[in-house]
């Protein structure tokens, strides 16, 4: 290769490497937009379908089953054709699964909904798996924290979006139930409010086999090398450490509670104890606050204004994400954990046994405990691992199937006890993770 040619690499490489941070960036954000998206999809399908709150929640049980389940084979991918290709492969996939919305509304059948959520959990867990890593090795190490940060903000940032999107475009024809003279009338009536499901994820499955065109064509930019080595956690020496094992537990109960209390908000703050319709009370101050943003082009129903609300428990986390980095420089994680578990636990609490404003504000402030205890958990629960630490960070990310079980049980409080009642089945979880961190504090991390 001559000299020029070889400039001429440098310089194609060099703008690859630009590109690709920002393309990388974008990930985070289209996940947790797609992420919090469920929220108001979940209040949709349940009004379009008659279904009962357990049956609702299965939404999330097939989105985070999908997740768990493709994890560790996505970690294989990942060995075998590296970065730049899996994240193509990911956002295809993904694309794929929104663009199963359309036959899913055409039929107007429950279950095609679950499988198309399936896959687009299936193509996620490829992003995750991928992108992770890869953004902090675009650039210096010394600034990978720093960039890892960076995009985990967006990630906030789409997860804040999302239910806001969803609630606009997903809700605008309310939450009843169709009617139908006969059963032909009736399935003719859901496919036309499923249409209302159809066009965003279409637009989105869109945009996403666009970003992945670019990826592939992106293909052969530098990367780093992947490792192929053995990634079963699964063995004696990594399951019998109880630091990690009960870290597990800890993110399998936060990740439920989390979900669990975000897919049930749009359903919980319709209720006429809580803001009620866009008629009345807090749900007529909402109504016309959102009018006025938006000059008054649109007419917001209360499922729309709630659903909008469940944007605001997803920003404070984001919120809460910045104050805890500062907090948790001063004082120690599992000090952190221990309050901030508590703390959701009582605001769980309060609202499940009160009304109105007091009941909306402090089940939406649960967002800002839980800001800080994913990240708090999982370093906590790898602490002394060593060389097994990348086994347990995997063993940590397959208990995410706890937003496939715990929203599921809720939903089953949900139906027996009403939704407010059913808040205590977060509030236990957050009780466990207290726990969790006062063991962290009385049992310092061992090396193995």
């Amino acid at each position: 290769m001559t000299v020029l040619q070889k400039t001429r690499s440098s310089l194609t490489d060099g703008r690859a490497q630009a590109l690709m941070l920002p393309l990388v960036i974008f990930l985070f954000f289209a996940w947790g937009f797609t992420t919090s998206l469920n929220d108001p999809l979940i209040a949709k399908l349940k009004g379009l379908f008659s279904l009962t709150y357990a049956e609702a929640m299965l939404t999330q049980s097939a989105f985070f089953l999908g997740y768990c389940i493709f994890s560790i084979p996505s970690g294989l991918v990942l060995a075998k054709f590296g970065y730049i290709r899996t994240i193509a492969f990911g956002l295809a996939v993904m694309a794929l699964g929104c663009l199963l919305f359309a036959p899913a509304a055409m039929t107007g059948l429950y279950p095609s909904f679950l499988g198309a959520l399936f896959i687009v959990a299936a193509g996620m867990a490829l992003l995750q798996v991928a992108a992770n890593p890869y953004i902090a090795a675009l650039g210096s190490p010394k600034n990978a924290s720093s960039r890892l940060t960076f995009a985990q903000s967006f990630n906030s940032l789409g997860t804040f979006f999302g239910p806001l999107v969803g609630a606009l475009f997903l809700l605008q024809g309310g939450v009843a139930a169709p009617t139908g003279a006969d059963a032909e009338a009736l399935k003719a009536a859901r496919v036309t409010e499923a249409t209302l499901v159809m066009g965003p994820f279409l637009t989105i499955s869109g945009v996403l086999l666009v970003v992945a065109l670019v990826f592939w064509l992106l293909r052969r930019a530098p990367s780093p090398p992947t490792d192929a080595a053995d990634l079963n956690p699964f063995s004696w020496r990594i399951l019998h450490r109880r630091r990690l094992m009960i870290g597990v537990a800890s993110i399998f109960l936060y990740v439920g509670a989390e979900v669990a209390i975000g897919s049930g908000l749009t359903n919980y703050l319709m209720q006429p104890s809580v803001i009620g319709e866009r008629s009345a009370g807090i749900g007529q101050q909402i109504s016309a606050l959102l009018e006025t943003l938006f000059h008054h082009h649109w007419s917001f129903n209360g499922a729309q204004i709630a659903g909008a609300m469940v944007s605001l428990y997803w920003g404070l986390a984001m919120v809460g994400r910045f104050i805890g980095s500062a907090v948790l420089s001063l004082v120690k994680p599992g000090k952190v954990l221990v309050f901030n578990a508590l703390l959701a636990m009582v605001l769980a609490i309060i609202s499940s046994q009160t009304a109105g404003l007091t009941a909306a504000g402090t089940v939406l402030l649960i967002g800002l405990a839980n800001s800080i205890m994913f990240p708090t958990i999982f370093t906590l629960a790898l602490e002394g691992m060593g060389a097994d630490t990348s086994k347990g960070s995997s063993l940590l990310c397959t208990a995410i199937v706890g937003g496939s079980i715990i929203p599921y049980v809720y939903g089953w409080a949900a139906d027996l006890r009403g939704l407010a009642l059913a808040l205590l089945i977060p509030a236990a979880c957050y009780l466990f993770i207290a726990g969790y961190g006062v063991f962290t504090l009385r049992e310092p991390a061992r090396s193995p």
